[in-house]
């Protein structure tokens, strides 16, 4: 490989528009929440054509394979051209949200929500998107 075919893991997922920044992309990969193998690799680590990621980023979890390399940060639709999505669709964040977000409504009239009322909302709410393992 010349030097120019090298490309490091935290500017690939910026290139292709993964992480709005590469020290997000770079901080994501030291935290563990980029995967290749079920292992964990650093930011540094080299990108080669057809090799399969797990990306964890929030409550979204993506699993790409690298279609073409992507030196440069390029418009959102070239960029969606570099990699394949693998990723179930169970497994999106629109899934997700659309089957499994509750019905928070208030009747009218009820008035503000009590501080009790708030904690068991921010309770449901908080054990809605948590990771399975």
């Amino acid at each position: 490989m010349t030097e120019t075919e090298k490309l490091r893991i935290d500017k690939y997922l910026w290139a292709i528009r993964l992480f709005k920044t590469r020290s997000l992309a770079t901080d994501a990969c030291k935290a563990g929440r980029v995967k290749l193998k079920g292992q964990n690799i650093k930011p540094s680590a080299i990108v080669k054509v057809g090799e399969i990621y797990q990306v964890s980023k929030g409550i979204e979890k993506k699993i790409i394979e690298v279609v073409e390399l992507s030196y440069n940060r390029t418009d959102s639709p070239t960029a969606l051209t570099k990699y394949k999505d693998l990723t179930p669709v169970e497994e999106t964040h629109a899934f997700k949200s659309m089957f499994h977000a509750p019905n928070l409504k208030r009747d009218r009239g009820t008035g503000r929500p009590t501080k009790k009322d708030r904690r068991e909302t921010d309770d449901l709410i908080g054990g809605m998107f948590e990771e399975e393992d």
